[in-house]
C-alpha cells in the first residue's frame, strides 16, 4: 500500500517538459498503461478514477501554449484553472503574471500533483477540490483545456460557462477536437498542431484549438 499521493506520485513519475510547452517542467507519466494499473495495485482499489494529473493533453497543452504567448491574456488579473489535472495551465498563467491562479479538480491526487508541479516551476498556485460547476465566481478568468470529452459533463459546462460569461468572467477553453466541444458557442483565437502520446489519444500530433466562450 502506498503510504501517500506524494511518495507515489515522486516514485512513478519523472520531471519533463511537455512538447508543446518546454518553459514548464511537470511530474508526467512515460508509461501510460504501467501506471493506471500501478494506481490501482497500490491503492488496492479497482476502478479508481484514471490519474489524469500525470499526462499533459492536447487542449491544456494548446491553451498554456497561448496563455504563455499571449500573457496580456492573464497578467494581473484573478485566474481559475478548472480541472486543472497537473496545473501545467495554472502554472502557465502564473508564469505570466496572473494576480492570483486557483487550481481546481476534483481528484484528491491532482492536489499533490499540482502543488509538486508549482513548486517545480517557481510559482505559487492555490488549489480547491471542491466542485464549483454551477456555482458564481469572483474572478476574472476561467481557463478550461480538454473538458468536452462527455456529454452530460459538457452540458453542465456549457450552462455553466454561460452564466460566468453572462457574468462578466472570461472563459477560455482548449481543445483538440472532443466529442462534445459547443463550437456554436465559441470564438476560434488560435490553432497549435500538438504533439501527444499516442496510447492516450488517436494520433501522435492533435490539432488544438483555443476558443473563448461566448
Amino acid at each position: 500500500m502506498v503510504a501517500d499521493p506524494e511518495s507515489f506520485i515522486l516514485a512513478n513519475t519523472s520531471l519533463m517538459a511537455p512538447p508543446h510547452v518546454p518553459e514548464i517542467r511537470l511530474r508526467l507519466a512515460s508509461e501510460v498503461h504501467d501506471l493506471w494499473l500501478k494506481t490501482e495495485e497500490d491503492l488496492e482499489e479497482i476502478g479508481l478514477p484514471p490519474p489524469f494529473w500525470a499526462f499533459a493533453w492536447a487542449g491544456g497543452q494548446g491553451l498554456a501554449r497561448y496563455i504563455l504567448d499571449h500573457p496580456e491574456t492573464v497578467a494581473g488579473k484573478s485566474v481559475v484553472d478548472f480541472a486543472s489535472g497537473s496545473g501545467l495551465v495554472a502554472i502557465a498563467a502564473a508564469l505570466a503574471g496572473a494576480k492570483s491562479v486557483l487550481a481546481v479538480d476534483i481528484d484528491p491526487w491532482a492536489r499533490t500533483a499540482v502543488r509538486l508541479n508549482a513548486k517545480a516551476n517557481g510559482v505559487s498556485v492555490d488549489f480547491s477540490g471542491d466542485d464549483l460547476i454551477g456555482q458564481s465566481l469572483d474572478v476574472d478568468l476561467v481557463l478550461a483545456g480538454d473538458v468536452f470529452y462527455d456529454r452530460d459533463f459538457a452540458a453542465a459546462l456549457v450552462e455553466w460557462f454561460t452564466g460566468l460569461s453572462a457574468g462578466g468572467v472570461t472563459v477560455l477553453v482548449g481543445d483538440p477536437g472532443r466529442s462534445y466541444r459547443p463550437t456554436d458557442r465559441l470564438e476560434p483565437l488560435a490553432t497549435y498542431e500538438v504533439p501527444v502520446t499516442r496510447v492516450l489519444e488517436d494520433a501522435e500530433v492533435k490539432k488544438t484549438t483555443v476558443w473563448k466562450f461566448r
